[in-house]
């Protein structure tokens, strides 16, 4: 059994027990959070597939908690004119487990 969700923009292909990294959510770290916008389920009989999503079908998650992805560097350098300019950035990332789907 799968489900392809949309969370914050991202579509992720999710099955139950299963952990992932999500752009962060407004929620406290143990907290439920529940999903409406299922874009597509497979309960392992059959497939529905929503326009736009799937009417009737939930997933539910927890959330582990809150943390930052690793550096990225952006570094700029225009040749023969003595300019570079480094940068990083680091994105905020939440931890969630899936508990169930359906």
């Amino acid at each position: 059994m799968f489900a392809v969700v949309d969370i914050a923009g991202q579509q992720f292909k999710v099955t139950e027990n299963e952990t992932h990294y999500v752009p962060k959510l407004d929620a406290e770290a143990d907290a439920s959070v529940t999903f409406d916008s299922v874009l597509l389920y497979n309960d392992g009989k059959e497939t529905k597939v929503g326009a736009p999503t799937v009417e009737g079908v939930k997933v539910e998650a927890k959330v582990l908690e809150h943390l930052k992805d690793e550096k990225v560097i952006v570094f700029k350098k225009k040749r023969r004119k003595s300019y570079k300019v480094k940068n990083g950035h680091r994105q905020q990332l939440t931890k969630i487990e899936i508990t169930k789907i359906g």
